[in-house]
């Protein structure tokens, strides 16, 4: 064997042994912590879409936004459904409506861990209809949505969560 064989092999055996150590270290990242990312992430994205919806109750804990009255629709909260969504079958008002509530019930649900397979089901559902109906051309955003959502729904919220606690019961 000639010496760049030899200093070939020794190469292609401390790549290996690094690609092995690189492997184990992804490995050790404990589901959870990556359940949890994912649960505040999503919980963040459609809780902030849905405050744009209402006044009169704000809770934003990244910038310090605090109102706690009776919540309300935003004045343009309707116009948006009726102008710039345009669902098909329901009425602006309806579609309104669920998708405030949802956007503020299914994140906190997530958030904390309780329920969360059916409340990551409800938000991919909305996630689906935004995506055919409403903004088509956003497949970037909301596929990394759905990617985050399907994995709350297949592996859970983890073992920071209340989902957890109750299981363990």
């Amino acid at each position: 064997m000639s010496a760049s064989e030899t200093l070939a092999m020794r190469e292609q055996g401390a790549s290996a042994r690094w690609a092995r150590r690189a492997q184990a270290l992804f490995e050790a990242i404990p589901a959870s912590a990556i359940a949890l990312l994912a649960r505040v992430s999503i919980a963040a994205t459609f809780w902030k879409s849905g405050q744009t919806k209402v006044q009169g109750f704000a809770l934003d804990l990244v910038e310090g936004r605090f109102e706690f009255g009776l919540p309300r629709f935003a004045d343009s909260t309707i116009d948006l459904f009726r102008d710039e969504y345009r669902l098909p079958v329901l009425p602006p008002e309806l579609a309104a409506f669920a998708a405030t509530v949802a956007e503020h019930v299914f994140p906190a649900l997530i958030l904390v861990g309780l329920a969360t397979r059916l409340s990551a089901t409800a938000l991919l559902v909305m996630t689906l209809v935004i995506q055919v109906f409403v903004y088509p051309g956003a497949y970037p955003l909301h596929g990394v949505w759905a990617a985050v959502l399907l994995y709350l729904m297949r592996y859970g919220p983890g073992a920071l969560s209340l989902d957890h606690v109750l299981a363990r019961r």
